[in-house]
């Protein structure tokens, strides 16, 4: 075998927030070989295992995670080629979306613009449906998607196209269970000259509005039908409530930050109270983009 499987790795390490225990097992896969192993490994050992992309939108419980945890972050390729009048891109999950970005950039094409600033990677744009408040266009991840490569607990791998997905606002589905392990993008050859400048700004604004400085997942509730989130969350004075080092940020009021030895458990507590307040005042259900890992008492 040549894939190292280690034991009781800290995870706080490997997300956003700096947040989380150990992983029983944990894996680094950089390519299908080592994927393929890592899954028999899970199966030969009775295993769950659990898929961990850039940790830039999960909480890992504070008793960390039985089983096996499959990092993505090396498993990390990328090619492009121009055909029929569109950039053409391959690439693996684990690709950052910076990476992406890019090479959106280089061609001059628009999807750098919604890139610009967003974390994660690609295969967590595909499960999440990634998306940006601006009137971008592209605006959601999956608006240059074309289709994702899925490798099944047989090994075999199964090419999905984007007309058999179920893409939704936030979230994608029609292709679990399994693991995302490559996909398709595209988007027209049309040159946009300014988006240097454009991606500039953007990032110049994003870092005025975003606590982009401090440990954090990005933005913790979708928003609501006909609201956004952090604006909901501002006027019911929540911003700077905070439970031991989770903050809701002063900056931006659907970010929750870890100001230095925050817990799991206190930023899940910060987003059940925001949530309490916000349907008590206001009516309105927020429900979170993070994904919860590990075992959680509540």
């Amino acid at each position: 075998m040549s894939l190292k499987i280690l034991k009781n790795v800290k995870l706080a390490d490997y997300t956003s927030w700096l947040v989380g225990g150990e992983a029983e097992y944990f894996c680094l896969p950089e390519t299908l070989d080592d994927l393929k192993e890592s899954i028999l490994f899970a199966q030969n050992q009775n295993l769950p295992k659990y898929i961990l992309g850039s940790g830039s939108n999960v909480l890992i419980s504070d008793h960390g995670i039985k089983g096996l945890t499959i990092c993505m972050r090396k498993f990390s390729k990328m090619q492009a080629v121009q055909e029929d009048g569109r950039l053409v891109i391959e690439a693996f999950s684990g690709t950052g979306k910076s990476e992406l970005l890019k090479i959106f950039l280089k061609h001059k094409l628009a999807p750098a613009l919604f890139l610009a600033g967003l974390p994660g990677d690609i295969g967590g744009g595909v499960v999440m449906n990634a998306g940006v408040a601006e009137a971008y266009t592209p605006r959601e991840f999956m608006d240059f998607v074309d289709w994702i490569d899925v490798i099944h607990d047989d090994l075999q791998i199964k090419r999905i196209f984007k007309k058999d997905l179920k893409i939704k606002y936030r979230h994608t589905d029609g292709w679990q269970p399994g693991i995302i392990v490559n996909v398709g993008l595209s988007w027209p050859l049309f040159e946009v000259p300014e988006i240097l400048t454009q991606v500039k700004e953007a990032n110049k604004i994003r870092l005025s509005k975003q606590p982009l400085d401090m440990p954090s997942c990005g933005s913790v509730f979708k928003n609501p039908e006909n609201h956004k989130a952090a604006q909901l969350i501002d006027q019911c004075g929540l911003k700077g409530f905070k439970i031991g080092d989770a903050q809701v940020s002063l900056k931006h009021a659907n970010f929750i930050v870890n100001l230095n030895t925050a817990k799991a458990q206190d930023i899940w507590n910060v987003i059940l109270h925001v949530q309490n307040v916000v349907e008590k005042q206001t009516g309105v259900k927020l429900t979170t983009e993070v994904v919860r890992l590990g075992a959680w008492s509540s």
